[in-house]
């Protein structure tokens, strides 16, 4: 029941955020199931829960004609040096939407009352939307520990026969940056999108040494704010320091790594299910059917890591020639501007440019004795694959003789119930027996 009822719940009370935002900036309608413009406010809570900080109510249209030459004026405003950023403030912000829950299975008799009076022991309140039709609500708690804790108390309590299902839903404003350089902090990051809209959290991902990762996640308090951001980025080249690396503005596709998925939300009337679970956990004997074609997993996964890693080191190589070659090309373009100079600089290119030339050098040998390396390791594992293949058929072959002798000594020794023994030497004599005297079962000791 999980499985039908979650992409309806991500899709429409987002469009309807979209379409009051976009109308009616200051006029969030909490109750209407995707409202337009033409019906107004439909709450007085609606007003004030962004309000603070965020500037005037004016019409949407009045405001889109000149965000262009708006954007131009505030990111000339940011371009100069951003050698001394002051620190972030690292308070959280009340109603972000990382508070933002979902509340489904419910009953089509829920009122926004009886919603307020679950939640409200936990904390304040805001933008409680309820869609009676479809069974679920959402709403925005204050502070992401209060959150944290109705979700925790409340999600599975019964109402009404029915296990409510409480979890965070996803942030709609968020965006994924990308292609960053090692010199962009979260104040920077924050500083440099800070002009397409409010933000609610910047943050540039490191790994476990601290080191940047070359993302990071930025959170807008209004989600036309990140399409603004994600559609100039795509459009246009943003750079965030003096190199020349474009940032990549991607949809942030949130995942739940607290939850997971869990038993009881698997379908469990279908008979994959019942079929998969029919055997548990199990390590397979060395030798055994399982063990064979579970190696053959294992060597084809070893495979797409070895693809995998050597693309990562293809990639690696490019991005450092790309790097060389953007350097070159900004060299080149400063020396036309400084004839001033030419002499000297010419000079000093030539050096470069012979260093370059053998650094790419250098890393075409590299990457044509990589590339011997992995075809001679696939002709080599094609070589095992296939002996193995041989050697399985072989057996099955072998098996399947035997199996033929078998059904051949039990026919003729079922059809011996009247007779005696010399009637057995005659059959031999005719031709039944082997020449060595014996069964006709293969004998496996003179292989």
């Amino acid at each position: 029941m999980a499985g039908p009822e979650s992409p309806s719940v991500k899709q429409e009370p987002q469009n309807e955020s979209a379409e009051n935002s976009n109308d009616h900036p200051r006029e969030r309608n909490p109750y209407g199931g995707g409202g337009g413009g033409n019906r107004g406010p439909r709450g007085r809570r609606g007003g004030t829960r962004f309000s603070g900080g965020r500037g005037g109510g004016m019409g949407g249209g009045n405001r889109n004609n000149d965000v262009p030459d708006r954007l131009m004026e505030r990111i000339a405003a940011i371009s100069g040096p951003t050698h001394d950023l002051p620190p972030q403030e690292t308070t959280e912000k009340k109603f972000s939407g990382r508070n933002r829950l979902y509340i489904g299975n419910l009953t089509n008799d829920v009122t926004e009352e009886e919603i307020q009076q679950m939640f409200q022991q936990y904390g304040e309140i805001s933008e409680l939307f309820v869609n009676k039709e479809k069974n679920f609500a959402f709403l925005r708690m204050d502070y992401r520990v209060n959150a944290e804790k109705a979700k925790h108390e409340l999600d599975g309590t019964m109402r009404k026969g029915r296990a409510l299902k409480v979890r965070f839903a996803p942030h709609p404003s968020t965006i994924k940056v990308k292609n960053l350089t090692p010199w962009i902090s979260n104040e920077l990051l924050e500083k440099a999108f800070s002009v397409f809209g409010e933000i609610e959290r910047a943050i540039v991902i490191v790994d476990d040494r601290g080191k940047s990762t070359g993302e990071g996640i930025v959170e807008f308090c209004r989600k036309p704010s990140a399409q603004h951001a994600l559609r100039k980025c795509t459009e246009g080249c943003y750079f965030l320091t003096a190199s020349l690396r474009p940032v990549v503005v991607e949809p942030f596709e949130q995942m739940d790594d607290v939850d997971g998925y869990p038993d009881k939300n698997l379908p469990r009337k279908n008979p994959e299910f019942l079929k998969a679970r029919d055997i548990g956990p199990r390590f397979a004997q060395v030798g055994s059917f399982e063990h064979e074609y579970g190696t053959r997993w294992k060597q084809l996964h070893e495979l797409y890591k070895q693809k995998e890693e050597a693309l990562k080191r293809e990639m690696a190589m490019e991005e450092e020639k790309l790097e060389a070659q953007m350097e070159f090309a900004r060299y080149e373009h400063e020396t036309e501007l400084l004839r001033e100079q030419l002499l000297m600089r010419e000079a000093d290119r030539e050096r470069q440019k012979r260093e370059w030339e053998m650094k790419e050098r250098q890393a075409e040998e590299q990457r044509t004795r990589e590339e011997e390396l992995r075809r001679r390791q696939q002709e080599e594992m094609a070589i095992r694959i296939r002996r193995q293949e041989e050697e399985l058929h072989r057996r099955q072959q072998e098996n399947n003789l035997f199996m033929q002798e078998q059904a051949m000594r039990g026919g003729g020794g079922g059809g011996m119930g009247g007779k005696n023994y010399d009637s057995v030497s005659n059959s031999d004599r005719d031709g039944y027996g082997q020449p060595d005297g014996g069964s006709s079962m293969p004998v496996y000791g003179s292989r």
